[in-house]
């Protein structure tokens, strides 16, 4: 069918809007049942606090979902998501001056959280990988947790391989300063 204007109209597949947005739907929130949880996980590793990593998450796949059509390669998504996140985090931090905080005299319900198998040196391990800066914690969550590649990391940073092989050495060597003895690897004997 010809455009009014003499132009050919964009090939639609035989597909209406509306069957298309359905597709899409339902691709979104597949790919949301099946790799939630990690990404969960992954935001929290990023930010240190369970409720700002729902925002991030939140945030972030509503950015996924606007650009959803735009990601033609279907393997490249969860490394799309993850620099959405990255960078959601880094704007976080860069504008925490400008939130503004109320006080209220009652604190809302909330559910606590409980990491499972956690004899208190992963919460003590996590409160010293929180005393990292942000982008040394990024990577470390990227390169270790998320066991992507220097290069992938570096993809996701926006930054070069040296650099992530350079904060991850800087990083790691800080953690060992910073752990306590008796969470070395065999009690610091």
């Amino acid at each position: 069918m010809a455009h009014p204007r003499g132009r050919p109209e964009p090939e639609t597949g035989g597909m209406s809007k509306e069957s298309k947005r359905e597709r899409k739907d339902a691709e979104f929130t597949a790919y949301l049942h099946a790799r939630q949880p990690s990404l969960l996980r992954t935001a929290y590793l990023l930010t240190g606090d369970r409720h700002v990593a729902e925002d991030v998450l939140q945030t972030s796949l509503a950015k996924l979902y606007l650009a959803w059509d735009k990601v033609r390669d279907r393997d490249s998504v969860d490394a799309y998501l993850r620099r959405i996140m990255v960078n959601e985090n880094n704007s976080l931090w860069r504008r925490g001056w400008k939130r503004r905080e109320h006080t209220t005299e009652v604190l809302p319900e909330g559910d606590p959280h409980h990491d499972q198998h956690d004899e208190g040196q992963g919460a003590a391990l996590w409160d010293v990988v929180q005393s990292l800066p942000p982008k040394a914690r990024a990577v470390l969550v990227l390169r270790y947790y998320e066991q992507l590649s220097e290069a992938e990391t570096a993809d996701v940073l926006g930054i070069s391989t040296g650099t992530v092989k350079s904060q991850c050495s800087r990083a790691i060597a800080s953690l060992r300063q910073r752990v306590p003895v008796d969470l070395h690897p065999g009690g610091g004997r």
